[in-house]
């Protein structure tokens, strides 16, 4: 017998509970905003405006369905179950955090700000849930992006994976595209970037150099890749900057004593390489199935 599809509810805590957490009362977050030209009210209406999406969406779900709720901080400690229909509630980085921790399920991206939000992921009002929870067979298939360690380790990322010094300091490694190009590079760190994140970090990348590169569009399988301010010396070069990245992958082998490998800027989520090692970066195994 099968089961009933369960709705995994994922959110984020707001601004508004942050200033709460942090000072403990309204009262003193107030004071603490006032002393500093600012009012709670803002923050606390955006909160108001997030609570009433949650609960909206949450009503939306059929009765007979089950239903799980996780926060932004505990996503890496759920486990999310192959029937799982997951409702993200919040901004689109929140569906990037959570992507990297399923394997194929659905997601339906609610945005609780309209006007205020990207709204590139998050692209429904709660309004939408009910009916968008029936069709979650209309999908729109997003690229991801997978750094692989040559110690088993790896880590998947929706927007970019990049790959360089964990304080942003030179980074020294040696290239290798699908084609064979070879290059010992000292710069800044590489970025690897799937269609999702063509309009963000890689995009400022390409826009500062003036690059001619076309970025993925958002459901392209294509990748593209930047070497950031490589450093041209006697012992490395800059001659292998940026290209596309199709079915091979780009190949990194340490020549620091550590290197740092994270994906979405999520530095706390990170793969440590030390000399020597080697990482892989190419298109992933799994996609994000975005509900349209």
């Amino acid at each position: 017998m099968s089961l009933t599809p369960r709705v995994v509810v994922v959110t984020r805590r707001t601004e508004y509970d942050e200033l709460l957490a942090t000072h403990g009362t309204r009262g003193q977050a107030a004071f603490f905003l006032s002393t500093r030209g600012r009012d709670i009210a803002e923050l606390e209406e955006r909160h108001h405006r997030t609570v009433q999406a949650v609960e909206q969406a949450t009503a939306a779900i059929p009765l007979d369905w089950r239903r799980g709720t996780v926060e932004r901080a505990d996503v890496s400690r759920f486990l999310f179950a192959p029937e799982d229909v997951v409702l993200v509630v919040g901004q689109d980085g929140l569906v990037a955090n959570v992507a990297k921790y399923l394997t194929g399920q659905p997601v339906v991206g609610v945005d609780p700000e309209p006007g205020r939000n990207a709204g590139v992921l998050v692209t429904h009002p709660a309004a939408d849930v009910a009916d968008l929870l029936r069709a979650t067979d209309r999908v729109e298939e997003r690229t991801m992006v997978e750094a692989r360690l040559d110690d088993g380790q790896r880590l998947v990322a929706l927007n970019e994976v990049f790959v360089g010094h964990p304080s942003h300091q030179t980074a020294r490694y040696t290239l290798r595209t699908p084609d064979g190009a070879e290059e010992p590079q000292a710069s800044s760190g590489v970025i690897v970037a799937t269609g999702t994140g063509a309009t963000g970090w890689c995009r400022s990348v390409a826009l500062e150099r003036h690059s001619e590169l076309a970025l993925p569009a958002p459901a392209e399988q294509r990748l593209a890749w930047f070497v950031r301010e490589a450093w041209p010396s006697p012992a490395t070069g800059a001659g292998l900057t940026e290209g596309d990245l199709v079915d091979g992958e780009l190949t990194l082998t340490v020549a620091s004593d550590r290197l740092v490998a994270f994906g979405d800027g999520v530095e706390a989520d990170a793969l440590t390489l030390t000399w020597g090692q080697t990482v892989r970066v190419g298109r992933a195994g799994t996609v994000l199935r975005l509900v349209r």
